[in-house]
């Protein structure tokens, strides 16, 4: 217990300055400019939301009434401030131009003018009731306009364009079903290549069933088993390629 217990002492009574600790300095990378300058370089401006920078409008300009609508330039006014209205009437001072007297015959001139001008056309017009409504006869759909047109009846370019491009198709598609039929065509066998072909299958025939015949009497393993069954089905099978070859003379070929 008196291990625990501060001895007394008269510097104890004197005020101790805090001792601070030193604290490191912070880290910083050498790299930090080159990676800064390595970002800025990758960054596009318009991944973001909107643009990079934007211009922000200041508080005092915000948006007012009727502010956006269209106004009209103000009125000018005269000099006088009131507008002068034109009169529709003489003045009362005014005098006619008197003396001027003309030579014209106005009776003759129109008549010549009728007797020499061209006749006007009347509008061809179509009455449909009774009560004596008409309406234009050209718009109407009763006279064949279209038959007096000069490119009536002839086949639009387009059409001919279109029907010589088809054709065009047909002759490329006709050709190469041509050539794909001359290629896959079938060839026939020739006799001799038919005599030929049975007498090898004959002489199989007799191969496997010399070597059939050569079984052992008396099956009692599974491998002679498995050998006679193969030598029955090959014997099978070559009896049924005889058999087809002699009962059909003509023979083809089909090229894969």
């Amino acid at each position: 217990m008196a291990t625990l217990l501060v001895e007394e002492s008269i510097y104890n009574l004197i005020p101790q300055v805090p001792h601070k600790l030193a604290k490191a300095p912070r880290y910083i990378s050498k790299l930090n400019p080159y990676v800064k300058r390595t970002i800025q370089q990758s960054k596009s401006q318009w991944k973001t939301m909107g643009p990079a920078k934007v211009h922000v409008p200041s508080p005092k300009d915000f948006l007012q009434k009727h502010s956006k609508e269209p106004k009209l330039p103000k009125r000018k006014k005269d000099q006088a401030g009131k507008k002068t209205v034109k009169l529709s009437v003489p003045h009362r001072t005014d005098h006619p131009v008197m003396g001027i007297q003309s030579q014209k015959n106005f009776i003759n001139t129109n008549a010549a003018d009728v007797i020499i001008g061209v006749a006007k056309k009347p509008v061809p017009v179509c009455v449909d009731r009774y009560q004596g409504d008409k309406f234009l006869l050209e718009t109407s759909g009763l006279v064949p306009r279209y038959l007096k047109k000069k490119d009536y009846g002839v086949t639009p370019e387009y059409v001919i364009r279109r029907n010589e491009e088809a054709k065009r198709a047909q002759e490329a598609y006709d050709a190469y079903v041509k050539k794909t039929l001359r290629e896959k065509a079938m060839k026939r066998l020739s006799d001799e290549e038919r005599e030929g072909l049975l007498d090898g299958l004959k002489k199989n025939w007799e191969q496997v069933h010399q070597a059939f015949q050569s079984l052992s009497v008396e099956i009692d393993t599974l491998p002679k088993k498995l050998n006679k069954e193969r030598l029955e089905l090959q014997m099978k099978q070559l009896e049924h390629d005889i058999n087809t070859i002699e009962k059909h003379k003509v023979i083809y070929i089909a090229n894969k």
